[in-house]
């Protein structure tokens, strides 16, 4: 997911600053932060930069930092120069049934089922679509 950075106040994000989850989103993010959309491809590459050595992963130097250069959205992107990606419907049963998996998971290891998942956790199956 990539979200809006803010400090304490719910109100103190103010778009400028915007962070991707590259790794297992923390629980009780839903509702805490503003999500404004996801990864749909090229996460690999966001998630092998390298993580701060401060608190929360934190980068505690300025030349710790890889600075993003560039970046855009796909709806900024010339329709002739996107990636034709196909995404998974959120409204076929299908879905919901993979939402329930990731919500109770059935597998014998699990003894408790958790009853809940939140947004961040949600995954969306992406796959480039076949060619025409």
């Amino acid at each position: 997911m990539v979200g809006a950075g803010r400090d304490t106040p719910v109100d103190s994000g103010g778009g400028t600053e915007l962070y991707v989850v590259i790794g297992h989103a923390p629980r009780q993010l839903d509702r805490n932060v503003t999500l404004l959309g996801r990864v749909v491809q090229g996460i690999e590459l966001l998630s092998t930069l390298p993580r701060g050595t401060g608190k929360l992963g934190f980068y505690e130097k300025p030349e710790q930092r890889s600075p993003i250069k560039a970046i855009r959205v796909a709806a900024d992107v010339p329709a002739k120069e996107r990636t034709n990606l196909e995404v998974m419907r959120t409204d076929t049963p299908l879905f919901q049934e993979l939402i329930e998996s990731r919500r109770n998971r059935k597998e014998e290891w699990f003894h408790a089922q958790a009853g809940h998942i939140d947004i961040a956790n949600v995954p969306i199956p992406v796959r480039p679509a076949p060619a025409h």
